[in-house]
């Protein structure tokens, strides 16, 4: 019994002296939630020709849900390497069941510092049109920012990026990206879509950002001339200023433009045009106290400029308080109101008004 006592205390402390010399685990898990309780108070019965539209559903709809769910683990491979994984739960990517659904949201390699401030990114990961705009927004738990929104580039894509600094101090940054325009999924196609964004800081607590990316697509049939193909692919550009004075005041505008070519066909006309889609946002929050905001966002949406496709535009308004009971919790009340353009020999179609009671918090 002495003996085995003995191997016991010896095994006891191999194992405490095994745990030292580990190196400590040094990934991070986060993670976060925002969902709400809405109720639509109003929606037009004439709704249903519209598309595009930010506030969807049919009147006196009610119901809790969750409308993401992040879980992320970060890890510092060394001190060169990182890596990120990330899954999403969101209820517009249901199970075959009809359940919420699980898919990856991120999942990227970063070579930090792959030359003197630049890092380059490889696998799932955010695109560069709109992560500055969305960091000042700040209220991604009431709304996609305008180009998310309204679909003009996934919050998401398969691909390759660099970005970095382009003067010491970080007051000019460059982010290029050749990505898949796949969002999360498998890419089908062999065309690419290629990115470029510089941010640049003017004067303290104002920022800016230019934005353009060529979308490269498949040729498309001619209508107008049997056997012959036209270009297709479409041209995005944005612009975005913003000023942050942290815990007290956000304000930000930004404006894009897309266009397609061939991608519209002139009602009586012979001929294929370009398909121009523009948009702008102007929003901002003001701190009333550490743990209450108010908070408001304006849209405007065309997703066709072209005079003979009158009855497609949008405004789109956001208006809550933002109360804070603890510095991970937020309860939002806030209202969405949505007015479209009267369509073309059409009837004009009522405002869409929903009342919601948003929730957001921080679990890890």
């Amino acid at each position: 019994m002495k003996t085995l006592h003995v191997l016991a205390m010896l095994m006891f402390a191999a194992t405490l002296l095994a745990q030292e010399k580990s190196p400590a685990p040094s990934g991070k898990f986060s993670g976060y939630m925002f969902g709400d309780y809405y109720y639509n108070l109003k929606r037009d019965a004439n709704l249903g020709s519209q598309s595009d539209v930010a506030t969807p559903g049919n009147t006196a709809m009610q119901a809790f849900q969750f409308r993401r769910i992040y879980f992320t683990y970060d890890d510092d491979i060394s001190q060169q390497f990182t890596s990120r994984f990330r899954l999403e739960a969101d209820q517009s990517a249901n199970t075959s069941n009809g359940k919420i659904g699980v898919f990856v949201k991120d999942a990227y390699l970063k070579w930090k510092n792959i030359f003197s401030g630049s890092d380059l990114i490889f696998g799932i990961q955010p695109p560069p049109a709109y992560e500055v705009s969305e960091a000042v927004w700040g209220h991604r738990s009431l709304e996609k920012t305008i180009m998310d929104l309204r679909g003009i580039y996934a919050s998401r894509d398969v691909g390759v990026s660099l970005k970095g600094r382009l003067v010491p101090g970080g007051s000019v940054n460059y982010w290029i990206m050749i990505g898949k325009n796949s969002c999360n999924s498998p890419a089908t196609t062999k065309y690419n879509r290629y990115s470029a964004h510089l941010e640049i800081e003017p004067a303290v607590k104002i920022l800016a950002t230019f934005y353009a990316d060529y979308n490269d697509r498949a040729k498309r049939n001619d209508p107008f001339n049997p056997g012959s193909t036209v270009t297709n692919g479409t041209m995005t550009a944005s612009v975005f200023v913003g000023y942050v004075d942290p815990n007290k005041l956000n304000v930000g505008i930004e404006a894009f433009s897309s266009s397609t070519s061939n991608g519209y066909i002139v009602p009586g006309a012979r001929s294929l045009s370009s398909l121009t889609a523009m948009g702008i946002s102007v929003f901002g929050s003001v701190n009333l106290a550490s743990d209450l905001a108010v908070v408001g966002r304006y849209d405007y949406f065309d997703p066709n400029t072209d005079s003979n496709a009158k009855g497609n535009s949008r405004n789109y308004i956001i208006g809550g308080v933002s109360w804070k009971p603890n510095k991970n919790v937020s309860i939002i009340p806030n209202i969405q109101y949505e007015t479209y353009e009267t369509p073309a020999g059409g009837n004009a179609i009522d405002p869409s008004v929903t009342a919601r009671i948003t929730l957001y918090y921080v679990f890890l």
